[in-house]
């Protein structure tokens, strides 16, 4: 992947052979990265001492010597942005339906706020990385594909959400079971893998966040379309999105680094495409120059161990 040159700086961390590293921009095609060690949550830490989103990029430099490592080395691998893996502390949520597409009318300019749906899709660890199966329950009746800008939050001692940058993800899900029963089996639908990009962008949520989706099946192109994710898309305002569901106390748990979703476009279901087991799902977002990849696998069907 290429760094389009007006994009914002980006941070990232990974784990390279045990040891927690990261890194800023984006890797050139082809070209090898420069890691440098961090203690976990020493850009978390950067964040919540009072810099901004911008301290995160000096805080990666701020460790030991760095290290040169091919971007497809099989002991690399990406963390979601801030991952807190030495607690677990960490949330993936979402809003449903906010895009301007899926309303019959643009909204007035005094019209008053009206939160849109939300929900839980687990923790940020359970988040895939790019390249790593997405994989959704035996049970799913017709998948749909979502480009979404993920916004990232870390909590302070006190509970108090800052605000850290963005990055993308496509949070797959069962829309198919959604339809059925639209009210009720929602949190069900979700229950699919989120993909999400290790590149954390340093600046406001982007209006334009755009590209294409390539759906691929046995190697040949079985979809593609055009994609927006940016808030000029979004029917809402980001922030009183943001600012009402962080006002609520169960959001505000100490160390809680919380990524946010803000809703997508129509994609393939839309336009009649059904994916399919072992399909490969790739997201171009060419407005920031990043790509997210990854296969999709049907679960085998598991009956639990229970006899109540």
């Amino acid at each position: 992947m290429s760094a389009k040159s007006s994009v914002p700086t980006c941070v990232f961390e990974c784990e390279y052979r045990g040891v927690r590293h990261a890194g800023t921009g984006l890797p050139a095609d082809g070209a090898e990265l420069t890691l440098y060690p961090v203690a976990a949550g020493q850009l978390r830490e950067a964040l919540l001492a009072g810099g901004g989103p911008q301290s995160l990029a000096a805080a990666v430099t701020a460790g030991g010597a760095p290290v040169t490592v091919a971007a497809d080395d099989p002991d690399l691998r990406f963390l979601p942005p801030l991952l807190p893996t030495d607690t677990n502390n960490s949330l993936l949520t979402g809003f449903m339906g906010t895009h301007r597409s899926k309303f019959d009318r643009a909204p007035a300019p005094d019209e008053p706020f009206r939160a849109p749906n939300w929900l839980i899709k687990g923790f940020g660890s359970w988040t895939r990385m790019p390249g790593e199966t997405l994989t959704v329950p035996a049970s799913s009746v017709a998948l749909l594909e979502e480009p979404e800008v993920a916004l990232v939050f870390a909590n302070d001692a006190e509970g108090l959400p800052h605000y850290a940058g963005y990055t993308f993800a496509n949070d797959l899900n069962d829309i198919g079971l959604h339809q059925q029963n639209p009210w009720g089996w929602t949190p069900y639908a979700k229950l699919c893998d989120t993909s999400m990009t290790p590149w954390l962008f340093l600046d406001e949520p982007p209006a334009d966040a755009s590209g294409r989706i390539v759906i691929e099946r046995g190697g040949q192109i079985a979809w593609e379309g055009p994609f927006t994710a940016g808030s000029d898309g979004i029917y809402h305002r980001v922030p009183d999105m943001v600012e009402n569901l962080l006002s609520y106390p169960a959001l505000h748990k100490p160390g809680l680094v919380s990524y946010l979703l803000l809703g997508s476009d129509k994609a393939s279901w839309h336009a009649g495409f059904r994916i399919a087991d072992e399909d490969r799902i790739t997201l171009e977002f060419t407005s920031h120059g990043v790509v997210l990849s990854n296969p999709v696998r049907w679960a085998k069907p598991v009956t639990p161990a229970y006899s109540g």
